[in-house]
């Protein structure tokens, strides 16, 4: 069995250390090997599913991979109080997320109060946010 198909199946059995030691040792970020990249992505993936948070996170600080599945890991986990401490500390796909949670919850006026506050200037928070009915628009 190649390193890929043991992988693989220690990811079926949600075996995350055997799937990411495996991975991790052939990723690369922003490899010219394509396939270094893709177990790069893969490898983060793997961290997020195993619920390894702290170690995305200290990812996170130099790898835009890392921010990325770590951001979406939060938003999926309803973790809204970590997206709002990183988006005060300037991480604009943590604010996007925020966003997102905060009006797919119904919380639109929540949302509103969170660009307001953290990202008054970010058009793309703003269109986030606008694109979501209003509670008052009437639609469900």
């Amino acid at each position: 069995m190649k390193w890929f198909e043991q992988a693989q199946a220690a990811e079926q059995r949600r075996d995350w250390n055997t799937a990411i030691a495996l991975v991790s040792a052939r990723a690369e970020c922003y490899s010219a090997d394509s396939s270094a990249h893709s177990n790069h992505l893969w490898h983060m993936d793997l961290l997020a599913r195993a619920e390894r948070l702290t170690e995305l996170t200290e990812l996170a600080l130099t790898d835009l991979h890392a921010r990325r599945r770590l951001n979406r890991s939060l938003r999926e986990r309803g973790m809204e109080a970590a997206l709002r401490g990183r988006a005060k500390d300037g991480d604009r796909g943590a604010l996007y997320g925020l966003v997102r949670l905060l009006c797919e919850t119904s919380r639109l006026h929540e949302a509103h109060r969170a660009v307001q506050d953290l990202g008054p200037e970010d058009q793309y928070a703003h269109q986030i946010v606008a694109g979501f009915p209003s509670p008052s628009s009437g639609a469900r």
